[in-house]
């Protein structure tokens, strides 16, 4: 593969990104063009950061495509979206599976078109065996509406008595949300200048570095995405632990806490 353009800073690949893409109409607005002149150069974003997640070896990318709130939109800009998927599929679904891509897409299937259903079952059917990377792709998909699903699975297999309700744990849940099998985001990229996570993998972003960037979607290039997991690596991920390498803090503490236990003790 041909690099999309020299990688500005080295830095070790993460297991899991994900991005929420944002920003295509007040792209489109900014430079006087219609909406759906902004979801098609969202498209070709999506096209050139695919190719940037390869070439850095990146194991998992997921992409924000289309909420289940989108829905809400106009009938017609709705239906230009569900098209531009059906178009993205069919010019890059070969070139994927041949660069080794396992396509995967989450969220609520009830009530999407049986050509759209047909198109989601023929792009993981037909990359189930590649490993390189995974494209997993959020479409008519929330958060909410995943957890809940998750939670009537669990209820089922309960009521069938296919699991007993103090074997349900953490990691039980997770085998039971959409993403299972795939590891939790290590960092989560959300473009365009707003700062929420909106219904976006709530259960999975718990421990996610967050970053936010004013750049629209359309202008999110390699360059952009570099820049993130270089800040990435400049953060200290705790998972509520302590990491510190200064013994004499850990005496101090240790010192104090034998004293306050003592005081209190005494009372």
């Amino acid at each position: 593969m041909t690099p999309p353009h020299e990688i500005t800073e080295t830095v070790e690949p993460l297991p899991h990104v994900a991005i929420i893409m944002d920003g295509n109409g007040r792209w489109a607005k900014s430079r006087g063009l219609s909406r759906p002149e902004g979801h098609l150069a969202g498209a070709e974003a999506i096209k050139r950061i695919v190719k940037a997640a390869l070439y850095r070896n990146l194991p998992v990318l997921t992409l924000f495509a289309f909420s289940s709130e989108n829905r809400l939109r106009p009938e017609a800009e709705v239906n230009f979206l569900f098209n531009l998927m059906h178009r993205y599929f069919d010019e890059h679904l070969k070139d994927l599976a041949e660069e080794g891509v396992y396509i995967k897409i989450i969220g609520e299937i009830d009530g999407l078109p049986q050509a759209t259903l047909k198109l989601i079952e023929h792009a993981q059917n037909a990359t189930r065996d590649n490993s390189k990377m995974t494209l997993q792709i959020a479409f008519n998909y929330g958060s909410q509406e995943e957890i809940v699903y998750a939670a009537k699975s669990i209820a089922t297999k309960v009521s069938e008595n296919k699991l007993s309700p103090g074997d349900i744990t953490k990691e039980v849940f997770e085998e039971n949300l959409r993403t299972a099998g795939l590891p939790s985001p290590d960092l989560i990229i959300r473009t365009s200048g707003e700062y929420r996570l909106s219904n976006f993998m709530l259960w999975q972003a718990a421990y996610a570095e967050l970053y936010f960037t004013d750049v629209y979607w359309p202008d999110f290039n390699e360059r952009e995405l570099d820049i993130a997991l270089k800040e990435y690596s400049t953060r200290e991920r705790r998972f509520g632990r302590i990491i510190d390498d200064d013994n004499s803090n850990d005496k101090k503490d240790k010192s104090f806490h034998e004293k306050f236990s003592l005081e209190k003790a005494s009372k």
